[in-house]
């Protein structure tokens, strides 16, 4: 498991929430299965919270209820709102943010941008890398690349799209949203960031970046055989995550209605 380090431990939110296995699929991949443990109420809450820092600034999203306050005293139609309300969309984006959060809390990588913020049609998810985090002070400088999956039910068809989507971008070389991200810290007035950022790119010419690959495919408790199962050995430095819940729809429709209730 050299990708990542060791499952979290102590009150961390993962720690108290999720029972977590090492293993080998049967090509030969690592594979961490995370199972629920009971304590779904403390995944619920770290998520609601991670749910809104990805969608929505501080600052816009008071900016946004403010707005809304006005309108209901005016007793105008109200705002569009910042989350999605599709449950297609939900569930993608859930898998996406806990992907990115979980990866947060088990490597030296950062998340220099939260790329829903950006979403135009918060509808549609959004096209490029699913999670880009970036090890600036490592040498080689490592950037790490998640794919994520959300099913109802796991199949063998999700695994295989996981796979093939890290495997294109490893043939694409360097990822394709990392100028989209530098571009980001420019605008966010953090040039030295997005500079480092941006330089990835020379690093990567000159065979100075190190590049990993994680999958995450969540799904009900069957989730871990079939990652055990479908995966392809494909890239030597691929991790498959696997996140299996009795009931993983339930928990992402509580978690955006939750959202939607503190507009």
């Amino acid at each position: 498991m050299s990708i990542v380090n060791q499952h979290p431990n102590g009150i961390n939110p993962f720690a108290v929430s999720l029972v977590s296995t090492d293993c080998m699929t049967t090509s030969g991949v690592a594979h961490r299965a995370l199972e629920e443990n009971g304590h779904n109420d403390v995944l619920l809450k770290y998520m609601e919270d991670a749910l809104q820092k990805h969608h929505i600034s501080p600052d816009a999203l008071q900016r946004h209820m403010d707005l809304i306050t006005s309108l209901k005293i005016a007793n105008l139609p109200t705002l569009r709102s910042p989350y999605p309300q599709t449950l297609t969309t939900q569930k993608g984006n859930f898998a996406e943010v806990f992907l990115a959060e979980y990866l947060s809390s088990t490597t030296d990588a950062q998340l220099p941008i939260y790329r829903l913020r950006y979403n135009t049609n918060p509808e549609q998810s959004m096209k490029g890398d699913d999670v880009l985090l970036f090890d600036l002070d490592s040498d080689p400088v490592r950037i790490i690349v998640g794919e994520s999956k959300f099913r109802g039910i796991p199949d063998k068809q999700a695994v295989i799209d996981i796979v093939d989507g890290l495997v294109r971008s490893n043939k694409a070389g360097l990822p394709v949203s990392l100028m989209f991200v530098a571009d980001r810290l420019f605008q966010e007035g953090k040039p030295e960031l997005g500079q480092r950022v941006q330089d990835c790119a020379v690093l990567f010419a000159t065979n100075k970046l190190h590049i990993d690959y994680v999958g995450l495919l969540m799904s009900n408790r069957n989730t871990k055989t079939h990652v055990n199962k479908h995966t392809d050995n494909k890239l030597h430095n691929l991790l498959m995550i696997s996140l299996g819940m009795q009931d993983p729809q339930t928990i992402v429709k509580h978690a955006f209605e939750e959202l939607e209730n503190n507009l």
